[in-house]
C-alpha cells in the first residue's frame, strides 16, 4: 500500500521555458508533433471507489506530471551541453536508453555536444583520469545489439562536490543519470548541491533495476528480457529433471529485496513446483517444510522443480547482513548453493537417490541485449527524458505509471523499495501454478 501523505508529486524547474520547441520535420513531410504541458496529468490510483472517497473529502487526487515534449524550452540547443552516465550493475537495454537519448538530442532538438562519462560516477573524478566519450548519431548507431553499457559502470559513491565541479568545469546544461536506487539517491544530492551554488544544471533519472522494484515505477526496463531468459533456464531445468529418476532442477534468479522476475517467470514457463522470493517467508524443516514437500512431490511425480529469488532464505544465515558492497547494498548469502547443499544432504540422509541440476543464468541475463520489447521501451523512456531535460526540468526520473510515461521526483522515489505483495493477484496466480501451498510451519 502507498503512504499517499508522504507521496510529493511537484516537478521542479531551472526557470521559466521561453524557447519555441525547435520543431523537426518529419518522415511524412508534416511539422505537426504531438505535445504535452504541465496541465496534463495522469492520476495515480485509478480505483473509482478512492477516487470517490478522495473528491467527498474535498482532497485533490495525486497525480503525475506526463511526460513528452512541451511547446516552449529553457535551454538553447545550439549552445547546449549534455552528459549522460551508467551506474551500478549491468542490465540488458541500457545502450538502448543511450542511444535513444542521443538520436533525440541530435535529431530532435539539434544539440551536437553530447557527452559519455566512462565508469560511472568514477568518470567525473579527475584521480580516476577516465576519457570522455564523444556520443553522436554515428557512434550509437548499432549498440542497441550489444548487451551491457558502452559507457562502463562502477558501482560506490564518490564525492559530490567533485562531481559538481566537474559539471560546472565542463559547463553541462543537461545530465542524463541510468541507474537503480544508490543512483537515484546520489543523482537527488547532486541536484541539491546544484541549487546550493545556483548553477543552472538539469538531472534526469532514467530508473534501472532488472529486479523491477523501484517504487512508483510500474515497469523498469530490463525486466522484460530478464523474465524471457529466465523461462528459458526453467525450461532447460524442467527437462533435466524429467530426464532422471528423482530428477531436480533448482534455478536461482535476480531478486535482492523483491521475487517479480521469480513469480512472473513461473507465471509464463508453468514447470516451477516450488517458487521462494524474499517477501513470503518459508522454512526448509518440518512437517510443512520445503524439504518434506519436496520429498512428497517426488513420491508422487518422479521429479521437480524449483526456482529461488536471490534474495530469499536469508534467515539461515547466521551472519546475514553484515556485510556491504562498495554501493553499500547488504551482501546476501547464496540461498541458491545453500538449497542446493541442504537437499542432498537431506535425501542422503533417508537413502533416498537424486538427480540434482543447479542453475544460476543471473550474469549471463545482466549483460544480454534487451528483447524487442525492452528495447521499444527504452525508446520511450530515452526520448522523453530529453524532452523533459530540454525543457528545464530537473530532480525527476522518467517512470511508467497507468500505461504512460510520467515525470515522478527523485525524493519520492530515492531510498524506497516496490515488494510483491503476499495477498495479492501476482503471488496468488504464482502459488495457483505450482500448486505448493504454505511452506512455512507456523
Amino acid at each position: 500500500m502507498m503512504n499517499e501523505d508522504s507521496i510529493i508529486t511537484e516537478i521542479k524547474s531551472l526557470g521559466e521555458a521561453k524557447i519555441p520547441l525547435p520543431i523537426q520535420r518529419r518522415a511524412n513531410g508534416s511539422d505537426s508533433i504531438s505535445l504535452t504541458s504541465d496541465e496534463h496529468r495522469i492520476l495515480m490510483d485509478v480505483n473509482a471507489s478512492h477516487l470517490t472517497q478522495v473528491v467527498k473529502n474535498g482532497q485533490t487526487p495525486l497525480c503525475f506530471e506526463l511526460a513528452g515534449p512541451r511547446k516552449t524550452i529553457f535551454f538553447d540547443p545550439s549552445k547546449l551541453r549534455c552528459a549522460l552516465v551508467t551506474c551500478g550493475g549491468l542490465c540488458p537495454g541500457l545502450n538502448d536508453i543511450i542511444r535513444s537519448v542521443v538520436l533525440e538530442l541530435h535529431y530532435g532538438y539539434g544539440v551536437r555536444t553530447i557527452y559519455g562519462i566512462r565508469y560511472g560516477l568514477e568518470g567525473f573524478i579527475p584521480k580516476y583520469g577516465h576519457d570522455l566519450i564523444d556520443l553522436t548519431p554515428k557512434s550509437v548507431v548499432n549498440i542497441h545489439t550489444q548487451g551491457g553499457s558502452v559507457l562502463g559502470s562502477s558501482r560506490g559513491p564518490q564525492d559530490i562536490d567533485e562531481i559538481v565541479d566537474c559539471l560546472d568545469r565542463m559547463n553541462i546544461g543537461i545530465l542524463f543519470m541510468i541507474g537503480g536506487d544508490g543512483t537515484l539517491m546520489a543523482a537527488t544530492r547532486i541536484a541539491d548541491t546544484i541549487v546550493e551554488r545556483n548553477l543552472k544544471i538539469s538531472v534526469v533519472g532514467v530508473p534501472k533495476t532488472i529486479d523491477n522494484d523501484i517504487y512508483l515505477v510500474s515497469r523498469s526496463f530490463g525486466f522484460d528480457t530478464a523474465v524471457d531468459v529466465a523461462t528459458h533456464a526453467i525450461m532447460g531445468a524442467h527437462n533435466e529433471a524429467e530426464g532422471y529418476p528423482n530428477g531436480i532442477g533448482l534455478i536461482k534468479l535476480m531478486g535482492r529485496h523483491s521475487g517479480f522476475i521469480a513469480a512472473t517467470a513461473v507465471l509464463a514457463q508453468q514447470d516451477v513446483n516450488f517458487v521462494l522470493i524474499p517477501e513470503v517467508d518459508f522454512d526448509l524443516e518440518g512437517l510443512n517444510g520445503l524439504l518434506r514437500a519436496l520429498e512428497n512431490r517426488l513420491a508422487e511425480r518422479g521429479h521437480a522443480v524449483i526456482v529461488a529469488a536471490e534474495g530469499a532464505g536469508q534467515k539461515f544465515f547466521e551472519d546475514a547482513g553484515t556485510e556491504r558492497d562498495a554501493s553499500g547494498n547488504i551482501r546476501l548469502k547464496d540461498i541458491g548453493l545453500f538449497l542446493k547443499d541442504s537437499i542432498i544432504s537431506y535425501f542422503q540422509s533417508k537413502g533416498i537417490d537424486i538427480s540434482l541440476k543447479y542453475i544460476d543464468p543471473s550474469y549471463m541475463i545482466r549483460s544480454l541485449p534487451a528483447n524487442a520489447n525492452d528495447r521499444v521501451f527504452c525508446n520511450f523512456l530515452g526520448r522523453n527524458a530529453v524532452h523533459a531535460g530540454m525543457a528545464g526540468k530537473t530532480n525527476l526520473l522518467i517512470g511508467h505509471w497507468n500505461n504512460h510515461f510520467v515525470h515522478v521526483p527523485m525524493k519520492t522515489v530515492a531510498g524506497k523499495r516496490k515488494k510483491i505483495d503476499p495477498q495479492g493477484m501476482l503471488w496468488r496466480s504464482a502459488l495457483e501454478a505450482t500448486g505448493q501451498g504454505s511452506l512455512n510451519n507456523d
